[in-house]
């Protein structure tokens, strides 16, 4: 059994102690009646990041915290299994299975280490999740293994550009300022936090995607809406009109 990731405490740590926002987002989620991505929840219809034809497909949500994306491709016709190393983001979900009468399988387990079998599935996914808080070399792995030959993966995380110009301070809004350099980004570690990010370059996304095998399908930035005027995650409206807040990559396993 391989040891597990050093960052995973910490990590795992800040997202325990956050069940009552938790509680309140996945409500908010699991409500909806379709998809939207993103802190400006951009909807499906208009991102267009999943296959139009879900029914009956075998999908793994790496890092799924309360698992409101899983629910969302359980009521498409999917067939969805959650992934989460927090034990207290898994018992969000299960109440809202109960609540809602959607239930599909949840597994704690980290990002890079995932008790699955190979090949068991058409559709690895993370919104967040995997995306930014497990070790990319690992959970890209992980996501080869578990899909089978033609699988697809869709993951969604911070854009390089605003975490290049986030400031290390919690609370302090994102200006349009260069703040960190992009030549060799990949570990984030915050002063008011214990949990790591990791974020990586377009070209070092790339490289690790073709090295596990697959072949880079699309790169979707998300902005906030033209009409949307909300100040989100210290991100200004003004800000995100004009440059992107989420990058979401899509690939295919060859």
């Amino acid at each position: 059994m391989n040891e597990p990731p050093a960052h995973l405490p910490g990590t795992v740590g800040y997202w325990q102690a956050r069940a009552d926002d938790q509680l309140e987002l996945a409500r908010r989620m699991w409500s909806q009646a379709q998809p939207t991505w993103g802190v400006y929840d951009v909807p499906e219809s208009e991102a267009r990041l999943l296959p139009d034809d879900l029914a009956g497909q075998r999908v793994v949500e790496l890092g799924c915290g309360t698992a409101y994306v899983s629910s969302w491709l359980a009521r498409a016709g999917a067939r969805p299994v959650g992934v989460d190393p927090t034990p207290g983001q898994l018992q969000i979900a299960r109440r809202m299975q109960a609540e809602t009468g959607v239930h599909f399988p949840l597994v704690r387990a980290a990002g890079e280490q995932v008790p699955l079998r190979s090949g068991l599935f058409d559709l690895a996914v993370s919104e967040y999740g995997a995306a930014i808080w497990a070790d990319p070399d690992l959970w890209i792995a992980e996501a080869a293994r578990l899909l089978r030959p033609g699988g697809q993966l869709v993951f969604l995380g911070n854009s390089t550009l605003l975490m290049l110009c986030v400031p290390d301070e919690d609370g302090q809004p994102v200006r349009n300022v260069l703040l960190r350099g992009q030549r060799g980004m990949r570990r984030f570690e915050w002063p008011d936090e214990p949990a790591v990010e990791f974020h990586l370059s377009p070209g070092d996304w790339i490289r690790l995607l073709h090295h596990n095998g697959f072949e880079v399908t699309d790169l979707v930035e998300l902005y906030a809406a033209g009409d949307d005027d909300r100040t989100r995650m210290n991100v200004s409206s003004e800000w995100a009109h004009q440059w992107p807040v989420e990058e979401v990559w899509r690939a295919r396993r060859r």
